[in-house]
């Protein structure tokens, strides 16, 4: 059997659960994930996703940083995320500003915890001034 050269503990990206996982990796590659027995979320099980669906970490394509275009014709180029994050608040703003309050929709998602989907309503309401707040599992 493989032998890891490093486990590394983290946290399952796919639900707001918080599950515990142990990725065990051998020349820079995940080649097996196993659930932590020493937490109350999960006591070392995990979902099909959980344990599985660790292939879009090595992903060719895979975006590793923000990436910004100016104008829509322009291709997208690496930029910080200082930058990113300003241009897309300016543009949010001038959206609300420009067609009022109802023209934003926030979706949330079960990916999210409880504590994040509360803030992107709270945001919704309170920065946006919408009610306009969705969720995948809503149904």
């Amino acid at each position: 059997m493989l032998q890891a050269d490093r486990i590394v503990h983290t946290t399952c990206p796919y639900c707001g659960v918080g599950c515990q996982l142990d990725l065990h990796i051998k020349d820079d590659l995940i080649y097996r994930v196993s659930g932590r027995f020493d937490n109350q979320v999960n006591y070392g099980n995990l979902c099909v996703k959980g344990r599985f669906g660790c292939d879009y970490v090595h992903a060719p394509d895979r975006l590793t940083g923000p990436l910004l275009r100016e104008n829509r014709d322009e291709a997208f180029h690496p930029s910080s995320w200082d930058v990113v994050l300003d241009e897309v608040a300016s543009r949010l703003t001038e959206t609300r500003d420009r067609h009022g309050p109802d023209s934003v929709a926030i979706l949330a998602s079960a990916k999210c915890t409880n504590e994040e989907n509360y803030l992107l309503q709270k945001f919704a309401r309170a920065v946006i001034g919408t009610n306009n707040v969705d969720h995948c599992a809503r149904l």
